[in-house]
């Protein structure tokens, strides 16, 4: 008997906007194979579903958008170095062929595999309480795709500083509004509120005018973006620590409880 499901849908028939929330909470909305498998699943069916013009993305609980990839998942990898098996990459909205506008509404923490779906959203809103980190190389893996999409969404320098300083560093939500990160800031518990309203003025443009600038904003970038993932697989398998060895830093939880927030 399958559990209850990980990705909540709720659609608002008069403003067009559908609310898609990540539904793991006790596990700080950690993307399993599951959620992975829905999340693909809910971006293709609004391909189809001419009443959703617009989405807003989520995390359950308040304490997590969502913390990435859930390290309990087994993902059998291949063993060349130039090919990997993600199950992040198809969890974006982008990566489903979806062009209808999606606005991420960040509350908690927003860390690691978090990035694949920031980096596809058209905009983030995030409450007063969000933080922003990427905790790779202290535990002993490449940041690569999850660099490559903040790379291009971010001013360089910030965008290298979060992804090499691993846990020691927290990028807050007013920072991360400072640099551009962050379209509007909210106080904590707001985000939702916030991403709805804008969602819902967009949605009451014609939907096929707001698809088309969907995506000739995303062809600005396009192009650095798909050949940059190219090189990601190889920099992943040859500059990461064996499993074994991630998971003993893991489990050490190394710099993960003395950060500095800035």
């Amino acid at each position: 008997m399958s559990g209850p499901p990980a990705v909540r849908v709720e659609k608002d028939d008069a403003t067009g906007v559908a609310l898609v929330t990540l539904d793991r909470p006790g596990r700080h909305n950690a993307v399993d194979l599951t959620m992975a498998a829905e999340l693909a699943a809910v971006w293709k069916g609004f391909r189809y579903d001419d009443t959703v013009r617009a989405a807003v993305l989520t995390g359950a609980g308040g304490r997590a958008f969502t913390t990435g990839v859930d390290r309990s998942a087994e993902v059998p990898q291949p063993s060349s170095p130039y090919a990997i098996d993600d199950p992040l990459l198809t969890i974006g909205p982008k990566a489903n062929d979806l062009w209808k506008p999606v606005i991420a509404a960040v509350e908690g923490m927003a860390c690691g595999g978090a990035f694949y779906l920031l980096g596809e959203a058209e905009f983030l809103v995030a409450g007063e309480g969000a933080v922003f980190f990427d905790p790779h190389t202290t535990y002993g893996m490449v940041s690569a795709y999850e660099a490559i999409l903040m790379a291009q969404r971010m001013p360089y320098g910030e965008a290298a500083r979060m992804c090499l300083t691993g846990t020691a560093e927290r990028l807050t939500a007013r920072r991360a509004y400072e640099i551009g990160l962050v379209s509007e800031l909210t106080p904590a518990g707001e985000a939702v509120p916030a991403a709805l309203r804008t969602a819902a003025a967009i949605a009451a443009s014609p939907t096929e005018a707001v698809q088309g600038t969907v995506r000739a904003l995303w062809s600005a970038t396009e192009a650095a973006r798909t050949q940059a993932m190219a090189h990601a697989a190889p920099l992943i398998a040859l500059g990461s620590l064996p499993p074994e060895r991630q998971a003993e830093l893991f489990r050490g939880r190394r710099g993960g409880g003395d950060f500095r927030e800035r």
